[in-house]
């Protein structure tokens, strides 16, 4: 027990030592400070403590100031606004301590001038930030509707409303903002959306579908702002693919596949951009053209079958040639196997996003090669010298895009009855105007479209039976029918080599309805009477289509009643077009059904300008003509005509005398009676055709001795 108190005892005065010890250097320390502190008092002008102060006194006046010091810091705490003021206040009794120090008064420092600062100059950009409701009452204040500072005002507000509709549209909300976005001048701010959308896209290139069903709709009331969109990207993809930047060349592939698949550019382009992408093959071209496929491979396989065909033929070249990366060559295994699914997920427009109905649509064809203007100068505010004029037609447009009603919704409540009833008489006459006009299409823009849509389906389709089926689904208009018979038939003339799939498609289409079959013999003869501007090969292939019809009974033989083979009404281009016709009705009737259908007694009428009897030197030329093309045989009642031809020729002759002689009698017997009629005046007449009788006969022998007194 000693022991363990003796041991507990030292430690607790080792204990106690150097708490004394740590005790005493903390109070040096603080001495130090004070000492140092009273120093720095002692040595400036206005120092608390004076310069023979001893340090104990200063110590003391520095406890004081201490105290005063936490006193004035507890009162700092309980008061924030008086802790400002202090802070405030005692920075400027240092700058006027130091402004005594120089010698100079404070007092008759003169004070500052307030400095007017400037508006920044409107750049690019378009200037600087005004808030909303200032901006409103700047454009309330403004007096000028038409100045440029009021341009200006709305040119800013036209640019942020555009950029915030684009920025918020989305699958669920977008048929909430195109009324929305439509109530803005378009017109004016093109290039501002054009610029918008690009942006938009670029930066969330997921809501590709969004932005690709948003320029779709605004297409078909302005296809310039459409078509403006499309140029831009197209530009936007070659610079991008001039500068191998990945990033952007994806985003824009992959906006304009989206487009295709709206239906607001030619699936022509993609295939020429898929060519341009695999012409010379990279790991990041081939990358690209995969996902661009991947986006509108399913709209490629309904529109061009073949030419995607042709696409991935090219694709399996590349993995064959195996010059690219293996996970390149994984992609395009991929590729293959999203195609053999039916491009499952990625089947063209989502169904929350297909907005246009087919009739509206407005197909843009530009090319890759096309010398194309961005038309910069649509973002940059400009005056508008016309600025009301174009508002107010931008107005009208606007009202017949969202069907607002005729009144004008500004309008204040309070007019007149006289107003009222005069505005309705203006509506009234209106409507009566707008029911008498007729409104006639000048451009052929609904035929072009037609027509282009008849081609596509022709030349989509596998076989002619898929076609025929695709082109009785299309909505023609009365008159139109004629339209698919002449697509048919140039079509036919654009190819290499005939192709029967032309022929059986005409022949069904005349099966089905005898419309057809008559609209077919028009063409016939429309072909027939312009064979001469037509070439070779593409007269030899409609020559083909015309005998495939007549070999089959598609149309009627009536319409060789149009050919006139002779001479003088053919041409060289019109000989060869008959060559080729019968050639091909021989190859594929026979010589001997051929011939017996031309002498076919019901039709000899129709036959006759092919079969000419007329005159000799017509049936003569028939005859050598057939002759030389391998079709003898066809001549030979044409032969026996031309035998039998003098000996017609001389029964017709005492036919025509027996008539001469009738004639004669009758003008006998008629003369008589005019004669007994006129005795006088046939006395007369004899005796002045006895005078003239001898005076002529005196004169002739004159005249012969004169022709013998001549010298030889």
């Amino acid at each position: 027990e000693r022991v363990i108190g003796a041991s507990e005892m030292g430690r607790s005065s080792s204990s106690s030592s150097s708490s004394s010890s740590s005790s005493d250097s903390d109070r040096r320390r603080k001495r130090s400070r004070r000492d140092k502190r009273d120093e720095d008092d002692s040595r400036s002008p206005n120092g608390r403590g004076g310069g023979d102060a001893s340090p104990r006194v200063g110590g003391g006046e520095r406890n004081g100031d201490t105290r005063s010091r936490e006193d004035s810091r507890d009162g700092r705490d309980r008061s924030p606004a008086g802790r400002g003021d202090r802070g405030r206040g005692g920075r400027r009794d240092l700058r006027d301590d130091i402004r005594s120090a120089r010698g100079e008064d404070p007092a008759d420092r003169p004070p500052k001038e307030p400095i007017e600062r400037k508006p920044l100059p409107p750049g690019r950009a378009g200037g600087t930030y005004i808030p909303p409701f200032k901006l409103a009452q700047m454009m309330a204040e403004q007096t000028d509707k038409t100045g440029p500072e009021y341009q200006r005002m709305t040119w800013d507000a036209l640019k942020k409303s555009i950029n915030g509709l684009v920025n918020k549209v989305n699958a669920s909300n977008i048929k909430n903002i195109l009324p929305e976005l439509f109530t803005e001048n378009m017109i004016r701010g093109r290039g501002l959306f054009a610029r918008a959308v690009m942006k938009s896209q670029m930066a969330s290139p997921q809501f590709s579908p969004v932005f690709a069903a948003l320029v779709a709709v605004v297409n078909t009331k302005f296809p310039e702002l459409g078509e403006l969109v499309l140029k831009r990207v197209i530009l936007q993809f070659r610079r991008a693919f001039k500068r191998n930047d990945k990033p952007v060349c994806v985003a824009a592939t992959r906006f304009l596949a989206h487009l295709i698949n709206q239906q607001v550019v030619h699936e022509l382009t993609a295939l020429e951009l898929l060519t341009v992408l695999l012409a010379s093959p990279t790991d990041d071209s081939v990358e690209v053209a995969i996902e661009f496929v991947k986006e509108c491979g399913y709209t490629l396989n309904e529109l061009t079958p073949q030419g995607l065909h042709g696409i991935f033929e090219r694709f399996r070249g590349i993995l064959h040639e195996g010059e690219i990366d293996k996970r390149v060559q994984f992609m395009i295994e991929g590729l293959f196997a999203v195609r053999k699914a039916g491009f499952e997920g990625k089947q063209g427009v989502p169904p929350e996003l297909d907005l246009v109905e087919e009739d509206d649509q407005i197909v843009h064809e530009l090319s890759l090669d096309d010398q194309l203007q961005a038309e910069a100068t649509l973002d940059i505010f400009k005056v508008d010298p016309e600025y009301e004029a174009n508002e107010r037609k931008y107005a009208d447009i606007r009202k017949e895009i969202l069907g607002e009603s005729s009144s004008d919704e500004d309008d204040s409540e309070d007019d007149s009855d006289e107003d009222e009833s005069s505005d309705e008489e203006d509506g009234g006459g209106g409507a009566m105007n707008a029911e008498q006009q007729a409104i006639e299409d000048q451009t052929e823009t609904n035929l072009v479209n037609l027509r282009r849509t008849i081609y596509l389906t022709i030349m989509s389709s596998l076989d002619f039976e898929e076609a025929g089926h695709k082109l009785m689904k299309i909505h023609l208009q009365p008159g139109q029918e004629v339209e698919i018979c002449t697509m048919l038939t140039e079509c036919c003339s654009q190819e290499r080599t005939f192709l029967r799939y032309y022929g059986l498609l005409a022949q069904r289409f005349c099966f089905i309805d005898q419309m057809y079959a008559q609209l077919f013999d028009e063409v016939f003869l429309k072909q027939y009477s312009t064979i001469h501007r037509l070439e070779t090969n593409k007269l030899r292939n409609v020559a083909k289509f015309f005998a495939h019809l007549l070999a089959t009974d598609a149309i009627s033989w009536t319409c060789l009643a149009y050919l006139q083979l002779t001479e003088e009404a053919t041409t060289s281009s019109s000989r060869i077009f008959i060559k080729i016709l019968f050639q091909e009705l021989s190859e594929a009737l026979g010589l001997r059904k051929l011939n017996q259908r031309l002498q076919d007694p019901g039709m000899a009428e129709y036959f006759q300008g092919i079969m000419p009897r007329d005159t000799p030197k017509n049936t003569r030329f028939a005859i050598n003509f057939f002759t030389s093309i391998g079709l003898g045989g066809l001549t030979d009642e044409l032969r026996e005509h031309l035998k039998n031809m003098p000996k017609m020729i001389m029964a017709q002759k005492p036919a025509d005398s027996d008539s001469d002689s009738d004639s004669s009698s009758s003008s006998s017997s008629s003369s008589s009676s005019s004669s007994s009629s006129s005795d006088s005046d046939s006395s007369s007449s004899s005796s002045s055709s006895s005078s003239s009788s001898s005076s002529s006969s005196d004169s002739k022998p004159a005249k012969k001795k004169r022709k013998k007194g001549l010298p030889h």
